[in-house]
């Protein structure tokens, strides 16, 4: 991108500057040539034909990212003309060093300085060949608000002069082999939005400067080693709408502290050795959650009712725990709820979910692995029946109305419109009960009729 003043010039492609890219044009002569210094000498003057005044580049993308982009040389490389582009505001390479065993690279330790006058948004993407640690020198990037290394092949400790950049509201280092502890110096970074450090190897307790972040929205550390009580020691960044800690090491059941993160709609926690009791936490709290995880965290208890107040609710795992009890009715009630896992607990009872539920939910609503857990037979179709969930078994003979039926007992019109009677224990009816039959369910109600406790074969 060239510019002059404040005003939009010309795009154009800029081959030589920094990384040098070959085009993918047919060639039958070989890989194509750098621009030829005579070439650069003329396009230089035709611009100059139509722009008065001086003009530089600002914005600098290399690589593939839109389909009609040139893609890196085989063998780019890094050139020291690179930072010479002083005017540089945004500066971006991917997939630009894609071997990390035939060519690998570093990105240089020096020079960045040059930069700092305008830089504000430096990006590395999908470059496995990329290596060796983040240069030191990134801190004199006063200037930076974007930084972006995902998915590299990095390494090495995250360096604390990062901290240095308080201009910064996004950092991005997610996907690459960083290791060691967060460093307290991100604690500086108060004008940070997004903050992504998932898929590494960090490892330690969250650091303390992290309950300053006052405007972080967004916090993803999801897949590290990172340990310790969640937000106990430190507070809350209060006005989080995600935040992602899956698959590390956090401990000591769930936080109250979480409740006062009133603006959170995704809170995921799965694949932590949490513990405790999922009734700590008041749910009706958290009135703007879109997608709760607490899949596979050692949770007990009983699932409360206070979640299903939460009717913004659109996912709720809960799979792979140890909650016991009965689930309550209301859960299906949730207006946007379309995936609900209680896979592999202890759960008991009879499923109280309306037919209709099963239906719109289909694979989605996983309940396998409750041995205790039933569906009432004959409720619903087959095919809506919920996967793995075996269904309750019938006693001859002993019926009940459900208990959204609004027949009555005696009123001379038990007929399949205004009457549904169930099994003592939830279970399904038989069909259209004459008035014998229910003056029988009168006299078992009272216990003075026999019933035959034999379940049927």
């Amino acid at each position: 991108m060239l510019i002059r003043g404040n005003h939009f010039v010309l795009a154009v492609c800029v081959l030589c500057l920094g990384v040098w890219c070959c085009g993918q044009a047919d060639n039958t002569e070989g890989e194509a040539a750098p621009m030829e210094k005579a070439e650069q000498a003329a396009l230089y003057s035709v611009i100059q034909g139509f722009v008065d005044g001086l003009w530089y580049v600002t914005s600098l993308s290399i690589g593939p990212v839109h389909d009609n982009s040139l893609a890196c040389a085989t063998n780019a490389e890094f050139r020291p003309q690179l930072f010479q582009l002083k005017h540089l505001k945004s500066l971006s390479f991917f997939s630009c060093f894609i071997s990390p065993s035939r060519d690998p690279i570093t990105i240089p330790g020096d020079k960045w300085e040059e930069l700092a006058g305008n830089l504000v948004s430096l990006e590395f993407r999908s470059n496995p060949g990329l290596i060796g640690q983040i240069p030191a020198s990134f801190g004199y990037l006063k200037k930076l608000q974007s930084l972006v290394l995902l998915e590299n092949g990095l390494t090495g400790e995250i360096p604390t002069d990062i901290g240095y950049l308080t201009n910064l509201n996004r950092l991005v280092l997610a996907g690459n082999r960083f290791t060691g502890k967060i460093p307290d110096s991100l604690g500086t970074l108060k004008e940070l939005l997004i903050l992504d450090l998932s898929r590494n190897s960090l490892s330690g307790h969250l650091p303390l400067g992290l309950g300053g972040l006052t405007s972080l929205l967004k916090l993803d550390l999801s897949n590290n080693r990172l340990k310790g009580k969640l937000f106990v020691h430190i507070p809350c960044p209060k006005n989080l709408t995600l935040l992602d800690l899956r698959h590390n090491k956090f401990s000591g059941g769930l936080s109250q502290h979480v409740e006062d993160m009133h603006s959170l709609e995704e809170l995921m926690l799965s694949c932590n050795p949490l513990g405790g009791d999922i009734t700590s936490l008041d749910w009706q709290n958290m009135q703007n959650l879109v997608v709760l995880d607490l899949t596979n965290t050692g949770l007990t208890g009983e699932i409360p009712e206070s979640v299903s107040g939460l009717k913004r609710l659109r996912y709720l795992g809960l799979g792979n725990n140890n909650l016991t009890g009965n689930l309550p009715p209301k859960l299906a009630s949730l207006p946007d709820l379309n995936a609900l896992y209680l896979n592999g607990n202890n759960l008991t009872g009879v499923l109280q979910f309306p037919e209709i539920f099963y239906g719109k939910m289909g694979k989605r609503f996983g309940a396998w692995n409750n041995p205790n857990l039933c569906y009432p037979v004959g409720s619903m179709a087959t095919t809506n029946a919920p996967y793995g969930v075996k269904p309750c078994q019938v006693q001859r003979g002993v019926t009940l109305l459900e208990p959204n039926s609004t027949a009555k007992l005696g009123d001379g019109n038990l007929n399949t419109n205004n009457s549904h009677f169930v099994a003592s224990s939830g279970f399904p009816s038989y069909g259209v009960l004459g008035l014998v039959d229910a003056l029988i369910t009168v006299l078992v109600l009272l216990n003075l009729f026999p019933v035959d406790p034999r379940p049927d074969n």
